[in-house]
């Protein structure tokens, strides 16, 4: 996985973690559940570069 992706998802993370808690505080229940929604897809979208990675260190191993 590149650094970029690596670097961008967390941003994404961390701006739902920002967005749920400033939904709790506010008491604002749609900021929090987008928030919530923002740091999951941040977590899925580094499930799939792991996958690639995986892959790739897969395919590299079977051309040694």
């Amino acid at each position: 996985m590149g650094l970029k992706d690596k670097a961008e998802n967390k941003v994404d993370e961390l701006k739902g973690q920002g967005k749920e808690s400033a939904g709790k505080a506010t008491g604002d229940r749609d900021l929090e559940a987008e928030g919530k929604a923002d740091q999951m897809g941040a977590k899925v979208k580094n499930a799939g570069e792991h996958l690639k990675d995986a892959a790739k260190d897969v395919k590299d191993g079977l051309k040694k």
